[in-house]
């Protein structure tokens, strides 16, 4: 059976070699300073041009919120969070996210079949397709009761599939449950055996991340009460999970009051339900379907991951951008490249203006262009298309570095911030694990195990 996009993503980091594992740092962490710089150019241009650049604090706070502040909590985070079991999971910042309020014995299929008896649905994987199938719901009120979740981590791993109810037709209210499969020979804290963990929750609403500022889903902060509401599904007569059995550890850890990874306040009385699946009777035929059906849906069919597809996106972006621009990148009386020494001694040793500004404009068309040209390699999943964007991109912000740095872009132009953005961003989007396993898995080839052994 073909691997789901997460788990080909955990496997391509699980076995990354350490010098790619190495450059891709590299790469994110020069985009993350240079998103702090970029940030600092917005303060510095609507300081210097007034409230005629007033439009800067809308990419601050993007820049802010969705860069920054998620770098510095992922910083933060690997300092100062212990790298073990605690009984809460973690955002792909490595911030605590929501509780594990449930455990399971049983294998895969048991709960999926348990699942679909008790009336879930198998969430969808995050990508283009469903993220925007997602906000449109969301903003039409319509039903789509296999919305996608985001990604939360436990023992360094995504989650393994998510079920979830809608509530009233509405995307935006929900019960979910995330699950993930527990390492081999891994106990609970008291010597437990656990085969699966769980973390439950009920989204109220879409609001703003109170960390970050990002959009996200908003959870209630009774968490007992979804625990509760997911036992009582599951274990209802007429789900017909004939043979399920439920034992609570009381006090499995103490109760607290804390905020999960968007800020929201979480509160519970510690208590684990474990959920013993493995008596269940074989599922229906129609409950067989299902599963089959959910397991092909989840399969990796090459659907453009969300980061992917940003990636993509902003690259060829940036290349039409570009392209479009270029006469006022570089204008005809030849505008800031006057003030370049080198360009100053050119002049001066009689090479015309006119053949400077030319070949200018004709090295940036070839550049935005080649631009444009990876941005489409990068989608049908060429390796050296990803590497030579993220070098040209690299390139690309710290010729604008140096430009700022000598006074030609002190003056910086609506175009050439957000040129400089897009090429930032598109560095830490390429950069990006999910990135890296797209590009690695080409149509027609066959898939390989986590031991490089091809699979059938």
């Amino acid at each position: 059976m073909a691997r789901s996009l997460t788990e080909r993503a955990q496997a391509a980091v699980e076995n990354l070699h350490v010098p790619v594992r190495l450059i891709d740092r590299v790469f994110t962490g020069f985009a993350t300073l240079a998103a702090g710089w970029l940030a600092f150019l917005l303060i510095y241009q609507l300081a210097t041009a007034g409230w005629t650049h007033l439009w800067a604090f809308v990419p601050f706070w993007l820049l802010v919120t969705y860069l920054i502040l998620p770098r510095i909590h992922s910083l933060l985070s690997r300092i100062y969070l212990p790298d073990y079991f605690i009984g809460r999971t973690r955002t792909r910042e490595g911030v605590l996210g929501d509780p594990v309020n449930l455990a399971i014995l049983g294998d895969e299929d048991q709960i999926h079949a348990a699942m679909l008896r008790a009336g879930w649905h198998r969430a969808d994987e995050l990508n283009l397709f469903t993220g925007w199938k997602t906000v449109r719901a969301t903003l039409g009120r319509r039903s789509y009761p296999e919305a996608p979740v985001s990604q939360l981590y436990l023992f360094g791993r995504r989650q393994a599939f998510t079920y979830q109810q809608e509530v009233e037709g509405n995307p935006a209210k929900r019960h979910h449950v995330r699950f993930w499969p527990t390492p081999d020979g891994w106990l609970l804290p008291g010597g437990r055996r656990v085969e699966w963990l769980a973390a439950g929750t009920f989204d109220r609403a879409v609001g703003l991340s109170l960390f970050t500022g990002q959009v996200t889903h908003r959870i209630d902060a009774d968490t007992d009460v979804e625990r509760d509401h997911i036992v009582d599904t599951l274990t209802a007569p007429e789900a017909g999970n004939t043979g399920i059995a439920v034992e609570r550890l009381r006090h499995f850890s103490s109760g607290y009051h804390h905020r999960n990874g968007g800020g929201d306040r979480i509160r519970t009385d510690g208590d684990l339900p474990v959920i013993d699946v493995r008596a269940l009777p074989e599922p229906s035929s129609e409950v067989r379907d299902q599963i089959d059906l959910d397991h092909e849906e989840a399969a990796y069919r090459r659907p453009v991951p969300l980061t992917v597809a940003f990636a993509v996106g902003l690259v060829m972006l940036r290349g039409l951008v570009g392209v479009l621009s270029f006469a006022w990148t570089v204008p005809d009386h030849g505008g800031g490249l006057l003030e370049l020494p080198f360009v100053q001694t050119w002049l001066a040793d009689g090479i015309p203006l006119d053949a400077l500004v030319v070949t200018t404009r004709v090295l940036l068309v070839v550049y935005f262009v080649l631009f444009g040209i990876l941005g489409v390699l990068v989608y049908r999943g060429h390796r050296w298309a990803r590497t030579t964007a993220l070098l040209l991109s690299t390139a690309g912000v710290l010729v604008w570095a140096s430009l700022w740095w000598f006074g030609v872009e002190r003056g910086a132009t609506v175009i050439s911030l957000f040129g400089t953005a897009l090429e930032i961003l598109a560095i830490l989007a390429l950069s990006s694990d999910t990135a890296r396993v797209y590009v690695g898995s080409r149509p027609g080839e066959p898939e390989r195990d986590t031991a490089g052994e091809v699979r059938g």
